[in-house]
């Protein structure tokens, strides 16, 4: 069977039948498309434990933005793609080598970019104080906007581009809603009684009719705001909090994760919350706890001993 044709064909069954996101079509058909050219890959027959092999020290000897080396993560993306393809072939009895040949690179723990409890406060606060400092009208609101943004993500746990997806028309009268996520799925999330009186204070003071529940700060042709413009913002209040550590708006879900687990939350309803796919991404956060858990082992352990 032809390379392209058989890729052409799971692309569209992980976009039809999977759902899976346009972006991650785009990066699945990249990666293959880059293996087929280096490799020469004109047949799925073509495709061998050998030239995987070659490609992987091919990738690993490309220069990387800011090192020498392409990143063992993003190699893996790679592997990834190609894995998945491999499983769609054997899926439709299409001869070829086994998916579990492919094996990924072993990767250093992740780091997780967190804030303590008072840095978290500060920024919560940086966006009223400056609302209290602001004469003009207009700017007033894009405070309002920040407010209402760092107490959603704070409060659910969404992602930047769930978050910004959501419509003004969400009932604030109770305390959740769902949510559509990667790869189309729904979940419920829940707002807080802060987060829900920092969203009706903001949509109280909007005077446009954009269906966006956050739009960009153009008061004459307002339009629904990008991750990139929450960034951007969320930047600023870093900066007015005095934090120096790297803070973004993806940070909140991290601190929003480590929260519910230095609480006491099971992993599994973490990772439900989180809308992850699989709870080994969740587990990523558990060792972020461990300190909190030596506490319980010192106090609770081996107290009737000598």
């Amino acid at each position: 069977m032809k390379a392209e044709a058989a890729k052409r064909q799971f692309l569209e069954y992980i976009e039809i039948e999977r759902g899976r996101a346009v972006k991650t079509i785009e990066n699945y058909d990249r990666y293959l498309s880059r293996y087929f050219e280096q490799m020469q890959i004109k047949d799925v027959g073509d495709i061998t434990e050998q030239n995987v092999r070659e490609f992987r020290l091919w990738l690993n000897r490309q220069k990387g933005t800011k090192t020498d080396s392409m990143k063992r993560r993003t190699q893996n993306y790679y592997m990834i793609a190609l894995r998945a393809f491999l499983k769609f072939l054997r899926k439709r009895d299409v001869d070829a080598i086994s998916p579990e040949k492919i094996e990924l690179a072993k990767l250093p723990e992740r780091q997780l970019d967190l804030i303590t409890s008072a840095e978290l406060e500060r920024l919560m606060k940086a966006p009223g104080e400056a609302y209290a400092k602001e004469t003009d009208e207009n700017k007033k609101i894009t405070y309002l906007r920040d407010s209402a943004i760092l107490e959603m993500l704070f409060s659910t746990g969404l992602r930047v581009s769930e978050l910004c997806a959501l419509n003004s028309d969400i009932d604030l009268t109770r305390d959740e809603l769902s949510v559509r996520g990667k790869g189309e799925k729904v979940r419920v999330v829940f707002l807080s009684p802060t987060a829900k009186e920092a969203v009706r204070t903001y949509l109280k003071a909007r005077k446009d009719m954009e269906e966006a529940l956050f739009v960009d700060g153009r008061m004459d042709d307002p339009h629904r705001i990008t991750p990139r413009d929450v960034q951007r913002h969320s930047k600023s209040y870093v900066t007015r909090a005095g934090i120096t550590n790297v803070v973004t708006p993806h940070t909140l879900r991290h601190v929003f994760a480590t929260d519910l687990l230095s609480n006491g939350a099971d992993i599994r309803s973490v990772q439900q919350l989180l809308g992850h796919a699989s709870i080994n991404t969740t587990q990523i956060y558990t060792h972020i706890t461990d300190s909190h858990l030596r506490e319980i082992h010192k106090k609770f352990h081996g107290k009737n001993r000598g």
